[in-house]
């Protein structure tokens, strides 16, 4: 080939233009199995179906909504967490889940890469929060057993105040306590602390009962008789022996305190065995009320013989009317207590001559005047009647001539000596005399007499019951000595007594006479 050049033929092929990069990844295809296991992920409360689907603003949104609800669950108290956060937390896991569902039906997994075992590892991880909430709940039965043991010391604490003090002032808290027992057997029945309540219950009846344990018998008879409530306030508790536990306790504090006031002379006395008779009639301390009463009347009776036998009789009028109303009906000791009283008040009865005598002897001659008057009156046939009567009459003169009162009358009568009582008074009187011989008699008045004038009396010549009129009068036969008289005009006179002490001797007759002044009485 020469001269010529090679000519060239270029046949081209087209070649397609590049198309652009996409700014995300084609949707997948939809799949119903990743859709659940992403809702079911995100129940976990992690956002974990967010997670592996790469949307990781809403993960952290599930964190930070955990986060919150573990913020207000913990620490875990009794109360729990509250019912509206509970709500708001169970809507927003729904929404989480139903929101996966609609991300994870199209989006593929970061992984696992089959969406049958990412479902399966969010079956497995719904354990981790059904966990949690066994866990919380332990933890708040927890919380709730250190509380109600917190309220348990809380009661041991009122109890061991109120020991410290007397029942009257520590009666509040001890109450407070009772309630906070009562509270914890009938409301938490399972709890420990519901489980030492019986120990407890123990330690209060003992620190309520104490001033037994330390014989002081008074002051223990009003904890013991609350004690006895408490089975009321307990009612559906077993208190096993604590439930009469009191009653010896009582019925021995009670005989106690009720035999040291009579024997002492303490008017509660009678009312600390009416309560032993009426609680605790057939108790061995009931048997022992009869000997007791027997004891103190014997003993009282012996006072009349003492030096103050006044007393004695008040003691005596006392224990009458307190034995006689004691409830002993229906008892063993009934029958004995009848008798001490009837003992009892005929012992002050016959003691009042006595008290009387007493009375006189120590110039007290108002009182010894009321005192025998009034047994003369009411033991006629008594053989000291007739001489409670003279010493009355000598303890009235006393009053207005005290050298009356030196002697003891006797039931000496007559004598000697004639002495002649006239009235020269209009108003009846009564004559009273005593010395070695003691009486009284009433003269009426005199119907022509009249009352003298004060003046007159004082003129130098003023002789009464001498006109010739005829005046009552009467005759009495004194023996020799000095006789103490006294007019005492009748009830309703405006006229005072008068006296006169006359020393007697043989061989005279003597008159007597009584006058009435304007203002005075007179002989």
């Amino acid at each position: 080939m020469s001269g010529d050049g090679f000519g060239a033929y270029h046949h081209g092929y087209g070649v397609p233009p590049i198309p652009p990069m996409p700014s995300a990844p084609p949707p997948a295809p939809a799949d119903g199995v990743r859709a659940v296991a992403v809702a079911v992920l995100n129940l976990s409360g992690l956002g974990l179906g967010y997670a592996l689907t790469r949307k990781w603003a809403l993960t952290a949104l599930c964190w930070a909504a955990t986060a919150v609800l573990l913020f207000v669950a913990l620490p875990a108290d009794p109360d729990g967490v509250s019912g509206t956060a509970l709500v708001v937390y169970g809507v927003f896991l729904a929404a989480a889940a139903a929101h996966g569902a609609v991300v994870g039906l199209r989006t593929r997994l970061a992984w696992p890469p089959q969406a049958p075992l990412a479902l399966v590892l969010g079956l497995l991880l719904i354990a981790v929060p059904a966990g949690a909430v066994v866990l919380y709940d332990d933890a708040r039965d927890e919380a709730t057993e250190r509380m109600l043991l917190d309220r348990l010391d809380e009661a041991d604490t009122l109890v061991a105040s109120a020991g410290r003090g007397t029942f009257t002032a520590g009666r509040s808290d001890y109450r407070e306590a009772l309630k906070i027992y009562e509270n914890l057997g009938d409301d938490h029945p399972g709890s420990r602390a519901a489980a030492k309540v019986p120990g407890r219950l123990r330690d209060y009846y003992e620190s309520v009962g104490a001033p037994y344990a330390d014989k002081e018998y008074c002051a223990a008879i009003e904890p013991l008789t609350y004690l006895r409530t408490v089975p009321d306030t307990l009612d559906g508790t077993d208190l096993g022996d604590l439930e009469s536990w009191p009653d010896e306790r009582l019925a021995t504090s009670l005989y106690e305190c009720g035999a040291d006031g009579l024997t002492t002379g303490q008017s509660s006395w009678a009312a600390q065995f009416g309560e032993l008779l009426t609680t605790f009639p057939e108790s061995d301390q009931t048997a022992k009320v009869g000997p007791a009463v027997t004891a103190a009347v014997t003993k009282t009776q012996g006072g009349l013989r003492g030096s103050e036998p006044c007393t004695a009789v008040e003691q005596l009028t006392s224990l009458g009317t307190r034995i006689a109303g004691l409830p002993a009906q229906g008892t063993t000791v009934a029958a004995g207590l009848d008798k001490d009283a009837d003992r009892a008040k005929s012992s002050a009865d016959s003691g009042a001559y006595t008290c009387g005598v007493d009375q006189y002897k120590d110039g007290d001659f108002e009182e010894a005047q009321s005192t025998l008057t009034k047994y003369a009156s009411e033991h006629k046939s008594a053989k000291n009647a007739a001489l409670a009567k003279k010493i009355a009459i000598a303890a009235e003169i006393a009053q207005t001539v005290p050298a009356a009162g030196r002697k003891l009358p006797t039931t000496r009568t007559g004598g000697s000596i004639e002495v002649v009582v006239k009235n020269d008074s209009p108003d009846p009187v009564t004559v009273m005399y005593t010395g070695p011989v003691t009486g009284s008699f009433t003269l009426k008045g005199c119907s022509g007499c009249k009352a003298y004038s004060l003046s007159s009396t004082l003129l130098s010549g003023f002789k009464p019951c001498s006109s010739g009129k005829n005046y009552p009068q009467r005759t009495i036969r004194l023996p020799v000595g000095t006789t103490y008289f006294l007019h005492k005009p009748q009830s309703g006179s405006i006229a005072t007594p008068a006296s006169d002490t006359a020393k007697l001797q043989s061989g005279y007759i003597y008159t007597e006479c009584a006058y009435t002044t304007n203002s005075l009485g007179g002989l």
